[in-house]
């Protein structure tokens, strides 16, 4: 079975891609390198031992995609993972966001109806529950009372593909919220590559562990909560590919349009984190307590219920699992995918 995944090259889709042709599908992964490289998917290839093909391709170029699709006429499925994704900078250049997570994915759904491709994972994200009401959320929860422009594209594209869902009863559609993805390939070949200064805790706290960024600050250590750090849900990302691999299963059986919550069901600290981390590596965290930041929320984790039950998913790996994956990849990629073996 062949399958097209978008946004292919970056952190959660390349592990992806990985799983698939270790599953043995055959994938097209298509990528335009905004923010991430060309070598994670040669390195996707070397370690799963079979090659996707990869197309350097826009989803926002409609004509384009339109060659893709011709040109490789027996795609029966899409996972989309093409956007952008970054909380801050979203607030800061919404039009970009809502172009290219809103527009682009909507030309990609308009070329898979013109090729008769009607099965679809979309990436989607918890940040669409906005303020939790309760926790752990499940499924149930309220969605769309968002607080930054990259939510509410991520909201926007969910109810773009509900509608579609309910228009034409030949598609079907996996709707996977993420909770926080961590970790990467245990050989420490792809990872988690962010431009400029991370925004999310375990990529800065590896980058403070090798010494690129003298200390992590921790927004906030005086939460209700059981060391006064902020909860979050920390599931790792070859976990969250394996799910995407069920998922597409379920959409590929015809099974309509439906939601799914992707985490552990585990809240860990902030605390908790780097204390696991430094148990896991062996290095010592510089650390800074300064005050919250605006819009953080004092815990978020997930009810993994729903996943188990229909999807037949669960995460495997542990905390500290995670985090030496992490840990292997800055320290076998210090640059990232930027400097390596004479690569700029």
């Amino acid at each position: 079975m062949k399958v097209l995944v978008t946004g292919a090259a970056g952190y959660i889709g390349s592990h992806t891609a990985f799983a698939l042709l270790k599953a043995g599908y055959e994938v097209v992964a298509l990528d335009n390198y905004s923010n991430s490289s060309p070598i994670s998917l040669q390195r996707v290839g070397e370690l799963a031992e079979r090659e996707p093909t990869v197309i350097e391709c826009d989803c926002g170029d409609s004509r384009a995609l339109t060659e893709v699709f011709d040109e490789h006429s027996d795609i029966e499925a899409v996972l989309h993972f093409a956007a952008f994704k970054a909380v801050g900078e979203s607030t800061e250049r919404p039009l970009d966001y809502y172009r290219n997570n809103v527009s682009g994915s909507i030309a990609l759904l308009q070329v898979m109806e013109e090729f008769e491709v009607h099965d679809i994972v979309f990436s989607s994200s918890c940040t669409v529950y906005g303020e939790p009401e309760y926790v752990p959320i499940d499924e149930k929860h309220s969605a769309g009372n968002v607080s930054s422009p990259y939510g509410r594209t991520k909201f926007v594209m969910e109810s773009v593909i509900k509608d579609l869902c309910e228009s034409d009863s030949r598609w079907n559609a996996a709707i996977l919220r993420y909770f926080n993805p961590i970790g990467a390939h245990p050989s420490g070949d792809i990872g988690e590559d962010p431009l400029g200064v991370p925004e999310n805790l375990v990529p800065f706290v590896c980058r403070v562990a090798s010494g690129k960024i003298k200390q992590l600050r921790v927004f906030g250590n005086d939460y209700p909560t059981r060391d006064g750090t902020a909860i979050r849900d920390y599931v790792h990302v070859l976990d969250l590919a394996e799910a995407h691999l069920s998922a597409m299963e379920k959409v590929v059986q015809g099974r309509g349009c439906f939601v799914c919550n992707l985490g552990t069901g585990r809240g860990s600290t902030v605390q908790e984190v780097v204390t696991a981390f430094e148990t896991a590596t062996g290095e010592r965290i510089n650390l800074e307590n300064v005050e919250r930041r605006p819009g953080d929320v004092t815990e978020v984790w997930t009810d993994p219920s729903f996943a188990k039950d229909f999807l037949g998913w669960e995460s495997k790996r542990g905390l500290e699992e995670a985090l030496a994956d992490a840990w292997r990849w800055q320290s076998k990629n210090p640059q990232g995918y930027g400097k390596v073996e004479g690569i700029e």
